[in-house]
C-alpha cells in the first residue's frame, strides 16, 4: 500500500466514501480506514497509526473532539478539518488545537488532493474565504500590536517566528529545548504585549509584519 496513510472521518457515508474514493484512487493517499464519529476517528487513528486525518466538525463527538485526543498521539498525525462550517471561532479553536488545515466541503477532487498534499509537505492551509475573515479580523489592530514586537524578548520572538511557521507548543518546546509549558508561559506574554486574543492571530501579525519588514 503506497502513499500516505489516511483516516476519513465523517457522518455522511455518501460523502466519506467518496472523500475515501477520490484519496485513493489519486495514487498518493491511501485511506485505511473511515470513521463516522469522533470516537471512531480516535479509535482509528489509536488502532492504525496513520500520516492523517480527516475531521468533519459536526459529527458525534464532534472534529473539534476528536482533534484534542488525536492530538496526544505519539506521534501525533497532520490533523485537516474538512467540513461545511465556516463559523470562524470553530477556525481558531481548530488551529489552535493542532490542525495544520481548515478545508471547507466545496473543494474539488483534485483540489483537495493537491492541497492535502502540501499539508503533508509542512504547509498550512485555510480555505481562503476563511483566511480572508480571519485577516479582516486583523486589518483594524490595536495600535501598539506592531510596536509590542520590539517588546518582546529573544526567546518570545523566536517562539512567535515558529508558531507563524505552524509548529505547536509541543514541536516549539522540542525544538528550543524547553519544556511545554515554558512555551505556554512565553505564548501567554506575546499575546498580552501584542493585545491578540490568540495564537492564530499573533502568527498573522507576525508573517504580515516580518514579510513586510
Amino acid at each position: 500500500m503506497s502513499g500516505h496513510r489516511v483516516v476519513v472521518a465523517d457522518d455522511h457515508p455518501l460523502f466519506r466514501e467518496g472523500v475515501a474514493r477520490t484519496l485513493q484512487e489519486s495514487g498518493r493517499f491511501a485511506v485505511v480506514a473511515t470513521a463516522a464519529s469522533g470516537a471512531e476517528a480516535v479509535e482509528a487513528a489509536r488502532s492504525h497509526a496513520p500520516d492523517l486525518v480527516l475531521l468533519d466538525l459536526s459529527m458525534p463527538q464532534g472534529g473539534l473532539w476528536a482533534l484534542e485526543r488525536i492530538a496526544l498521539l505519539q506521534p501525533a498525525p497532520v490533523m485537516v478539518l474538512l467540513t461545511v462550517s465556516e463559523d470562524g471561532d470553530a477556525v481558531f479553536a481548530a488551529l489552535e488545537g493542532g490542525a495544520r488545515g481548515y478545508l471547507l466541503k466545496g473543494i474539488g477532487g483534485a483540489e483537495l488532493v493537491a492541497t492535502l498534499e502540501r499539508l503533508m509537505q509542512g504547509e498550512s492551509h485555510v480555505a481562503p474565504s476563511l483566511a480572508a475573515r480571519m485577516l479582516a479580523r486583523m486589518r483594524s489592530p490595536v495600535p501598539s500590536s506592531r510596536d509590542g514586537l520590539d517588546l518582546l524578548t529573544p526567546r518570545e520572538e523566536e517562539v512567535l517566528r515558529l508558531v507563524s511557521e505552524g509548529l505547536s507548543n509541543k514541536e516549539i518546546a522540542r525544538r528550543t529545548d524547553v519544556q511545554e509549558r515554558t512555551v505556554k508561559h512565553h505564548m501567554t506574554q506575546i499575546l498580552q504585549k501584542l493585545h491578540l486574543r490568540n495564537r492564530t492571530e499573533a502568527a498573522l501579525l507576525a508573517q504580515k509584519e516580518w514579510r513586510n519588514g
